[in-house]
């Protein structure tokens, strides 16, 4: 069974309409949409937004329903000036820029006493997104690099520059990296989306409610995609 998490209403909405045989549970406050897509077994959820909402869905999804393998769908800021605003980027490996034990002396981004602070994207998985969204996203480019994860929502450039600088992620946002290790942790494969919604600087305000659409509709198609070839 495939979990699926997207952090707001918007980005499940479209995915539960292609839902049948639906079973809705009510778990940490959280509405769990067990059923069927492309007559495979699914659950679909909404995290919320920020780590901990989504390192918490991801073990739900483990301990409740045995998941397989977990995807986390959603839009992201873009750090790479090569990737545009509808782009997407399927994630290598993943990091939480916001991980500041520096004072410990462990560099930036470095979680203590953990193997690994950087968790690593199943390849298969990764594999199968690239070939679905060249088949119904043929209007945009697909980019393979890592996902940066922090509670922040960056829209301030000198900001973005230092997360760019310090982590070479080709994109920013708020719940993938804690998903990649709660994955990890229950050693599980696991692959995070991303459609860039807009340029993670001074301008995001400006350009995030005109593309954010556009760019859920583009990992709505890839989703839809992905489960009938899993």
């Amino acid at each position: 069974m495939l979990g699926i998490i997207g952090a707001m209403d918007e980005e499940v909405a479209k995915l539960k309409e292609v839902m049948t045989d639906v079973e809705i549970m009510t778990k940490a406050s959280m509405d769990f949409y067990k059923g069927k897509m492309s007559g495979k077994d699914v659950v679909v959820v909404r995290s919320g937004i920020g780590k901990v909402n989504a390192g918490m869905c991801a073990q739900i999804l483990v301990d409740v329903y045995g998941v397989d393998a977990v995807i986390n769908t959603g839009i992201a800021g873009s750090l790479n000036a090569d990737i545009n605003i509808g782009d997407i980027v399927l994630a290598t490996d993943a990091l939480q820029h916001d991980m500041d034990a520096t004072g410990f002396g462990y560099p930036l981004g470095v979680i203590p006493r953990m193997e690994t602070s950087i968790f690593i994207a199943d390849e298969k998985l990764r594999a199968l997104a690239k070939k679905c969204c060249e088949q119904v996203n043929p209007d945009i480019s697909v980019f393979e690099g890592r996902v940066v994860s922090g509670d922040q929502f960056i829209s301030d450039k000198a900001k973005k520059e230092f997360i760019e600088s310090n982590f070479h992620g080709y994109c920013t946002e708020m719940e993938g990296a804690a998903i990649a290790q709660a994955a990890y942790l229950n050693n599980i494969p696991f692959l995070i989306i991303r459609a860039i919604s807009d340029k993670a600087d001074d301008s995001a305000t400006e350009d995030y409610p005109t593309f954010e659409a556009k760019a859920i509709k583009h990992s709505v198609n890839l989703m839809q995609a992905m489960v009938a070839a899993y």
